[in-house]
């Protein structure tokens, strides 16, 4: 079928290795939150590759790139043990959605995903809601 007349556009480049690539390589970018804890433990626990800083990555920011491996972290140091049953369902509820998306950034560019949580009980949680996500209990207190 002819296109209509003034139009010169033809179908939109491929998405390529290449241009997958650019997007999929981590950018240092400043820690997003001011929140002191947390950025320790994200820089100290794994060993961040870039300490004082988030890792963008497809587009989106993850709490730390693991030293020598392609890890992504997204590391929670809520007082999760603290909460009630009500908050609990809501934070893990939001949490397992914002961390199922971010994995699959992770997977789309190459990386394995981990999730680092303060304790025991926060893990179990998520682990009940996904059992496939990866978590790690830090120990990181707040």
């Amino acid at each position: 079928m002819p296109e209509s007349a003034g139009s010169n556009r033809g179908p939109p480049a491929p998405v390529t290795a290449e241009r997958r690539r650019s997007e999929c390589e981590p950018i240092p970018v400043p820690h997003a939150g001011e929140d002191a804890p947390h950025n320790e433990c994200a820089d100290k626990f794994p060993p961040n590759r870039y300490p004082g800083n988030d890792v963008l990555v497809g587009g989106k920011r993850f709490d730390a790139l693991q030293v020598g491996v392609r890890v992504l972290w997204e590391i929670k140091t809520h007082r999760f043990d603290t909460y009630t049953d009500f908050l609990r369902r809501q934070v893990i509820e939001d949490q397992v959605e914002e961390l199922q998306e971010e994995r699959a950034i992770a997977v789309a560019c190459g990386y394995d995903f981990v999730v680092g949580v303060s304790s025991a009980a926060h893990k179990e949680a998520l682990r009940r809601q996904d059992p496939t996500l990866k978590i790690v209990v830090t120990g990181c207190k707040r």
